[in-house]
């Protein structure tokens, strides 16, 4: 998996960028910026509990804190499902290998024996 997917606030919305996110909680937006995000937040449900989910958080330190822990995690997390998937699958594979050559010994064995009863 690429970094990029890994990185949760990457492009996150296509509408309005974080910067301009964090400009707003900060109210530092111009008017007609502000306008544009409340605007955008009004228009989608999704954007406006965003929002007010990073005003719950308090200050930019804190976003920026829980987006780099949260990045760290989600990091972390697909590192230990694709360590166990590939651990996993070499695990189940000599005892799948094991049984291909057993069925083909007994295949060839079967063969010479029918031959030999044959004559």
């Amino acid at each position: 998996m690429s970094s990029e997917l890994k990185n949760i606030l990457s492009n996150s919305n296509k509408d309005i960028s974080n910067q301009q996110l964090v400009q707003y909680l900060c109210n530092q937006l111009p008017p007609d910026d502000t306008h544009e995000v409340e605007k955008t937040m009004a228009d989608d449900a999704f954007v406006d509990d965003a929002v007010e989910g990073l005003q719950q958080m308090g200050s930019v330190e804190n976003i920026e804190a829980y987006t780099d822990q949260l990045n760290h995690f989600l990091q972390k997390q697909t590192a230990k499902n694709k360590q166990r998937k590939t651990k996993r699958r070499y695990k189940d594979s000599p005892y799948t290998y094991a049984a291909i050559i057993l069925i083909l010994l007994l295949a060839i064995v079967g063969y010479f024996v029918l031959k030999n009863v044959g004559r």
